[in-house]
């Protein structure tokens, strides 16, 4: 896509991609993400140079699976599009070499402008909160968002209010009704099935309930989630489905434990 289809001939691109500077985001092992522009646009660069046997054993024996470089992020953009569920917009990819172990591959995908992620919009809710309306719509769309992918067979494994963006293109007035698009990005680790397992859904509801945990929500906002998720009336939603929650609940506090020991040491 442009402007990469008309600057880096395919013979070039990842001679091209070695070159590129700007800021970097994020450096890991055999991971770079870095904010670029070109041509006064901007855009990100995913770029994997092959995990290593080492990672792959590690991840194996973890009853993991591995992620060996950027395809998994390309074919998950390339399906929430076909849904019609809002992500980056992909505009270069590549890959070459057979051995998983140290294949390279990168994508190219263009800056959400005018957008915030959920987890920067809730900070002040707590002192500051949103009109009903607003926090109602808005963890309905959220819920409604969950239940989308995961129908699809799709799992985040990074499900948390960082990792959504609303929109503000037009505005941002938190009296009102939230009419924002809603996009989930950072999708490097996402997997897709024909059937989503309830474990990875209970692994992705768990994470987003963590990041909520200190935003002010009510049991109400809740109840809300767990009715639009399921798409089923407030009773059968949880009536139907407690071991589902109280499995999200266990989730959530796994995870609230783990970052209180990694804080203390």
């Amino acid at each position: 896509m442009p402007p990469f289809d008309t600057l880096w001939p395919d013979s070039e691109a990842f001679d091209r991609i070695q070159g590129i500077t700007g800021e970097i985001v994020k450096a890991k092992d055999n991971r770079r993400v870095v904010r670029f522009e070109v041509n006064g646009e901007v855009f990100f660069l995913k770029h994997h140079r092959g995990v290593g046997y080492r990672e792959i054993l590690k991840n194996l024996l973890r009853f993991k699976r591995p992620v060996l470089g950027a395809r998994g992020e390309w074919t998950a953009i390339q399906r929430l599009d076909e849904l019609g569920l809002r992500t980056t917009t992909l505009v270069a990819y590549g890959e070459r070499g057979f051995n998983p172990a140290n294949r390279e591959s990168f994508t190219i995908t263009r800056e959400l402008r005018d957008t915030i992620t959920l987890e920067k919009l809730c900070q002040t809710w707590p002192d500051s909160p949103p009109a009903y309306v607003f926090r109602k719509t808005l963890i309905e769309r959220v819920a409604q968002l969950a239940r989308a992918f995961h129908t699809q067979g799709m799992n985040h494994r990074d499900f948390y209010l960082c990792h959504i963006l609303l929109d503000v293109g037009a505005g941002l007035d938190q009296t009102k009704p939230c009419t924002g698009m809603l996009y989930l990005v950072d999708l490097h680790r996402m997997q897709i099935r024909a059937r989503l397992p309830q474990r990875w859904r209970v692994k992705d509801i768990g994470s987003l309930y963590f990041s909520t945990l200190d935003i002010g929500l009510n049991e109400r906002d809740l109840i809300r989630f767990a009715r639009g998720y399921f798409a089923q009336p407030v009773d059968v939603s949880i009536r139907d489905n407690r071991s589902f929650w109280r499995a999200v609940a266990a989730r959530c506090k796994w995870l609230a434990h783990r970052q209180a020991r990694n804080l203390a040491t």
